[in-house]
């Protein structure tokens, strides 16, 4: 593992005044919404055009919520406590994704980022020998891009009732987290019966597909393909946020979607400075180093086998995307 030097980017100190707003809050939580109404309401109609309209603004709007969850589990969507808790739980619903367990394991995934065996959301990345079958699988769906990340990485890391206990063994803990997987669970059963299978997959089934194919993207080019530290069961201390630079990666979108994503493709950054909201990120006075555009990194990790690309890293294959 690569020695851990202090990073020469602004102190944490000196962004201090970078502080959440809850007028931008309500913006990006509007646009969220109408996004969704009208994307539903255009999906739910007769005409194919409009159908297709539909299911590309949804999808939009299904990748949005996954922002918006992200932030209000850092608290940083509003200066608001509760209202980050009340949206996040909303957003959450959206992303497929129970609030609380979010907050818990994302909170976990800084600690120990730059700790692969340690981060929840990249053990199972760990190296250790792998199936024929599973190889096969992963380089199938990167090739043809089926999201087989983001639905694993929701039920591996936020649905997964037993890995959680395991994760968060304190018993005050188990009851919101096991609690609010299974209320939403619940409104999913209750939405299906009220609306109907079919019709349910109709104004929303590939809206959901291309919106994970989105997020594959945007979730495997963070924390994939590079160096970490490897715990194997020994007591190691956290990597500190403004020393987790090298452990991550930011896929630069066009500005207008940077913006839209409330800058969430700055992901070193916002390891860095996690306390920053993610539309102020853009005002810190500083270029990391692994940053790199999203035309040049998307084709490039779409040149390497899926195996390769999640369960090596460049030092391993040699390869430097």
């Amino acid at each position: 593992m690569p020695a851990m030097t202090l990073s020469a980017a602004p102190p944490p100190a000196a962004l201090s005044h970078l502080r959440a707003s809850n007028r931008i809050g309500w913006l990006f939580f509007a646009l969220a919404v109408v996004l969704s109404v009208t994307g539903a309401a255009l999906a739910s109609g007769d005409s194919l055009a409009w159908w297709a309209l539909g299911q590309g603004l949804l999808a939009v709007a299904l990748v949005e919520w996954f922002v918006l969850l992200h932030e209000c589990g850092h608290a940083t969507l509003f200066a608001s406590r509760r209202l980050n808790i009340v949206v996040g739980h909303i957003a959450g619903m959206f992303a497929l994704i129970p609030f609380p367990v979010w907050t818990r394991v994302h909170g976990r995934h800084h600690k120990w980022t730059g700790w692969q065996d340690l981060d929840p959301t990249t053990a199972a990345l760990a190296p250790k020998a792998r199936p024929a079958f599973e190889r096969r699988v992963v380089n199938i769906c990167w090739r043809y891009w089926i999201p087989l990340f983001s639905v694993t990485y929701r039920v591996g890391n936020f649905w997964n009732l037993r890995r959680l206990v395991r994760l968060f063994p304190a018993r005050d803990v188990h009851r919101p987290l096991i609690g609010s997987a299974l209320v939403l669970a619940g409104c999913y059963g209750a939405l299906t019966f009220v609306v109907g299978p079919p019709t349910l997959m109709r104004v929303c089934g590939l809206a959901v597909v291309v919106a994970f194919v989105i997020e594959d993207v945007l979730l495997i080019s963070q924390h994939t393909h590079i160096p970490m530290g490897l715990a194997n069961g020994h007591d190691v201390p956290p990597v500190r946020a403004i020393d987790q630079e090298m452990f991550t990666r930011s896929m630069r979108l066009p500005a207008a979607l940077s913006r839209l994503a409330l800058r969430f493709d700055a992901h070193e950054l916002h390891h860095m400075y996690p306390f920053v909201p993610g539309y102020r990120l853009g005002e810190i006075p500083y270029t990391p180093a692994n940053e790199v555009s999203w035309w040049r990194w998307v084709p490039a990790a779409r040149a390497i086998p899926g195996e390769i690309l999640l369960f090596q890293n460049r030092h391993e294959s040699g390869i430097d995307i």
